[in-house]
C-alpha cells in the first residue's frame, strides 16, 4: 500500500522527520510491524541487525617480551533493543561497513593488552581464559556504540622464527613420540605375539587335521583291506566247507566200503579158510583111520566101508553149510565153533561104530552102530535143506 513500510525480521526500521523518537532520538524505531509513512515529509532508513563478522590479525608481545602473531575472529550484531540500535544508528546508519572495521580495530588494542599481561605457556594453554578476558574489557566499549559480542575464537598463534613455542612442545612432543614409540613397539609386539599365535593355531589346526585326515586315511584303509579280504576269506570258508563236506562224504564211503569188503570178501574168505581147515582135520583123521585100519586085520568089512564114507559124509556136511541158513552170532569165530561142531560129531560117530565093531566081535548085535550111522546120514541130509526151513540148532 502506498506510503505503508515493513522492516525485514532482520531490520530496524528508522523514520526521521516529524516528531523526535525514544530518548530525544532523532529518529522513531519501528521493528517486528510496518508502519504508514508520510512521503516527501518523513524519511525512512533501515539497520541491519543480522549477525557481523570481523577478523582480527595481530602480532603481540607477551609478558616474557616474545612476539607472537595472533588471528581471531569476532561474531557481533547491533543489539536488540531501542538504545543499541539508535547508538548503532547515529554511528553506522549511513556505513555499515565500518562496524565489522572498528569492531576489529578495538578487538586489536584489548587482545594486544591482554596478551601482554600473560606468558606463551598460558597463552598456548588456555586460549579460552585468553578470548574471555578480551571479551570482558571490550564488553563496555562495544555497548557504547550499540553492538554486543556473541563470541570471540582465537584461530592461531604463532612465533615465527623464533621457535619457543616448538622448544616448548619439545618434552612433550618428546614424551608423545616416547609413548608413541612404546605404544607402536606394544603394538609390533601385540602384533607378533598375534601373528605366532595365528600361526601356532594355524599349525596346531594343520596337525589336527593331518591326524584327522590320517585317521580317516586308516578307516578307509582298514574298510578297503576288509572289503578286499571279504571276498577270499568267504570263498576260503566256502572251500574249507566243501573240503569238511567232502572228507566227511570220503570218511563214510570208506566206512561203507570197508564194510561192504568184509561182507564180500573177508567173511566168505573167514569161511573158506574155515572149510578148508575142516577138510584138512577130517582128511587127517582119515588118515589116521586108516592107518589104525590097516594095522587090525580083523576088523569085518563094514568098518572099512564105514571109514572110507566118513570124510565124504563130512565133506559134505561141510559143503552143506553154504547153502544151509545159518545165523552167525559172532563171526568167524561163530564158524569156527560150527566146523568144530562137526568134526567133533564125526569123531564121536567113528568111536560109536568102533565101539559097535568090537560089540559085533563078542557077539552083541549091531544096534549102537546102526543107530550112529543114521546120525551121520541125517546130517549129511542138512544139506538139502532150503533156506526157510530156519537155522540148524547145532547145540
Amino acid at each position: 500500500m502506498f506510503g505503508y513500510r515493513v522492516p525485514a525480521p532482520d531490520e530496524a526500521m528508522l523514520i526521521s522527520g516529524g516528531r523526535r523518537g525514544l530518548g530525544g532520538a532523532p529518529f522513531r524505531v519501528v521493528t517486528g510491524h510496518g508502519k504508514f509513512v508520510l512521503p516527501v515529509f518523513r524519511k525512512v532508513r533501515f539497520l541491519t541487525l543480522s549477525m557481523c563478522e570481523a577478523e582480527v590479525t595481530e602480532t603481540c608481545v607477551t609478558k616474557q617480551g616474545i612476539s607472537l602473531h595472533v588471528r581471531a575472529v569476532i561474531a557481533f550484531k547491533v543489539g536488540n533493543d531501542h538504545e543499541s540500535i539508535i547508538n548503532a544508528g547515529q554511528r553506522f546508519l549511513s556505513d555499515q561497513e565500518q562496524m565489522s572495521v572498528l569492531t576489529g580495530r578495538i578487538f586489536a588494542g584489548h587482545l594486544r593488552a591482554i596478551i601482554g599481561s600473560m606468558t606463551v605457556e598460558e597463552i598456548v594453554t588456555e586460549r579460552q581464559k585468553l578470548a574471555a578476558e578480551v571479551l570482558d574489557t571490550s564488553k563496555t566499549e562495544m555497548a557504547k556504540i550499540g553492538l554486543i559480542v556473541d563470541s570471540l575464537q582465537i584461530q592461531s598463534i604463532d612465533d615465527g622464527d623464533t621457535g619457543y613455542i616448538d622448544a616448548m612442545s619439545a618434552p612433550h612432543k618428546a614424551a608423545i613420540q616416547r609413548q608413541a614409540q612404546i605404544a607402536q613397539a606394544q603394538a609390533t609386539q601385540a602384533a607378533v605375539e598375534a601373528e605366532q599365535e595365528a600361526a601356532r593355531k594355524q599349525a596346531e589346526y594343520a596337525r589336527q587335521t593331518a591326524i584327522v585326515k590320517a585317521e580317516y586315511s586308516a578307516e578307509v584303509d582298514r574298510a578297503q583291506a576288509q572289503a578286499a579280504q571279504a571276498g577270499p576269506l568267504a570263498q576260503a570258508h566256502a572251500q574249507q566247507e566243501v573240503l569238511e563236506a567232502q572228507t566227511e562224504l570220503a570218511q563214510r564211503q570208506a566206512e561203507l566200503r570197508q564194510k561192504q569188503l568184509v561182507a564180500e570178501v573177508v567173511k566168505p574168505a573167514e569161511a573158506e579158510a574155515e572149510r578148508v581147515r575142516i577138510l584138512a582135520a577130517a582128511e587127517a583123521q582119515r588118515m589116521k583111520i586108516q592107518a589104525e585100519a590097516a594095522a587090525s586085520y580083523d576088523r569085518v568089512a563094514l568098518d572099512r566101508m564105514l571109514i572110507d564114507q566118513l570124510p565124504q559124509i563130512v565133506k559134505e556136511a561141510a559143503g552143506g553149510l553154504s547153502g544151509a541158513n545159518v545165523n552167525v552170532l559172532n563171526g568167524a569165530d561163530g564158524l569156527g565153533e560150527i566146523a568144530a561142531g562137526l568134526v567133533s560129531q564125526g569123531l564121536t560117530i567113528l568111536d560109536s561104530v568102533r565101539q559097535g565093531l568090537g560089540q559085533d566081535k563078542d557077539g552083541q548085535g549091531g544096534q549102537g552102530t546102526r543107530g550112529d550111522v543114521n546120525g551121520l546120514l541125517q546130517l549129511r541130509s542138512g544139506r538139502d535143506r532150503k533156506p526157510d526151513d530156519g537155522p540148524v540148532d547145532m547145540d
